[in-house]
């Protein structure tokens, strides 16, 4: 990967021009870098999320103005770079009470856990949840929205600092996986019911036994 000059040009139909103040990096960015998930041409510009300034629009843009401090996720990438072009209808509006190194490391994260909180299984008061990886960035989000919306939180974690963490975002009952079976954990803090949702990022070594957690 190499750092280069060029000029982004002018905004064309439906397009504004960006100057960015914040990118965020996500492990998306690590496989295009690696080819595991290959950006759709070379040479190309990674980077899915980011934080900027609107400098300029283009015909038929509706959606901001010149000057609008905006945050966007998801596709066309181009987000390594100080200046860009991007469809006008990915931004969104940023408040000034988030910085834009909150915008840019809170897209595609909160967008995943705003998925799996409402999309994949709509946690309610009451509820019982426990998401692996619970220090992660997405982590971190869920274990807050899922507190927020009245559930309680368990999750598992690698270390005790990630444990301290992850209770200081509202994850009730953190669980050292290296340490303690997480399904005997889960009938423990359930007192034998289970939970009503597992949010499992890791698959291979955890699917069957998050079966196990389920009521």
């Amino acid at each position: 990967m190499l750092w280069e000059e060029y000029d982004p040009g002018q905004p064309g139909s439906g397009e504004v021009l960006l100057r960015q103040e914040a990118v965020g990096l996500n492990f998306i960015d690590v496989y295009n870098r690696t080819g595991f998930y290959p950006l759709p041409a070379l040479p190309a510009t990674p980077g899915m999320e980011g934080v900027g300034i609107v400098e300029a629009i283009g015909k038929d843009v509706a959606e901001v103005e010149v000057g609008d401090r905006v945050v966007y996720a998801g596709l066309p990438p181009g987000a390594y770079a100080e200046v860009r072009l991007i469809p006008a209808h990915r931004l969104v509006k940023l408040p000034v009470s988030i910085s834009a190194q909150q915008g840019a490391a809170m897209m595609l994260k909160g967008m995943t856990a705003r998925y799996l909180l409402h999309g994949c299984y709509r946690v309610k008061t009451g509820d019982t949840i426990l998401i692996h990886a619970a220090a992660g960035g997405v982590g971190l989000i869920v274990c807050q929205w899922a507190r927020h919306l009245g559930s309680t939180v368990i999750g598992t974690v690698g270390s005790p600092e990630k444990a301290e963490l992850a209770n200081s975002f509202g994850c009730e009952y953190p669980i050292l996986y290296a340490e303690e079976d997480f399904v005997s954990r889960v009938k423990e803090i359930t007192q034998g019911r289970g939970v009503d949702v597992v949010y499992d990022s890791i698959g291979q070594s955890t699917f069957m036994k998050s079966l196990d957690c389920l009521r």
